[in-house]
């Protein structure tokens, strides 16, 4: 487990890198989870190790908000000046999120359709 939890760290790490270095608009734990989908997808799947790493990361996930809930804590004089973008940039990232994710699942399925339901 230990093996599989320091692979996903690198990832976020070396996203984080390359964030920092290329200065990317793109947070380095997006770029990070990027290059762990290239990795697996070159491997021809997930091994079941780091699997069963990320299944345990998973289920234990309201933990892993609690350094969010303390930064907002931390930033809440800025939350309050600031509540127009940041309501703003929420509703938009969320229906644009909407949009895209029904697109895919549209042009899926069509696919699965035109191949006979073979994926």
């Amino acid at each position: 487990m230990l093996a599989n939890l320091t692979i996903l760290l690198l990832c976020q790490l070396v996203g984080e890198i390359i964030a920092r270095f290329a200065h990317l608009p793109l947070p380095g734990p997006v770029i990070g989870m990027g290059l762990l989908f290239l990795g697996l997808l070159i491997r021809g799947g997930i091994p079941s190790g780091l699997e069963k790493t990320a299944a345990s990361l998973l289920s234990n996930m309201a933990v892993l908000f609690i350094p969010s809930g303390v930064g907002v804590i931390a930033y809440l004089s800025l939350i309050k000046r600031e509540w127009l973008p940041i309501g703003v940039a929420l509703l938009l990232g969320t229906a644009l999120t909407i949009a895209v994710t029904g697109i895919v699942a549209d042009r899926l399925i069509r696919r699965k359709d035109r191949s006979g339901g073979k994926a």
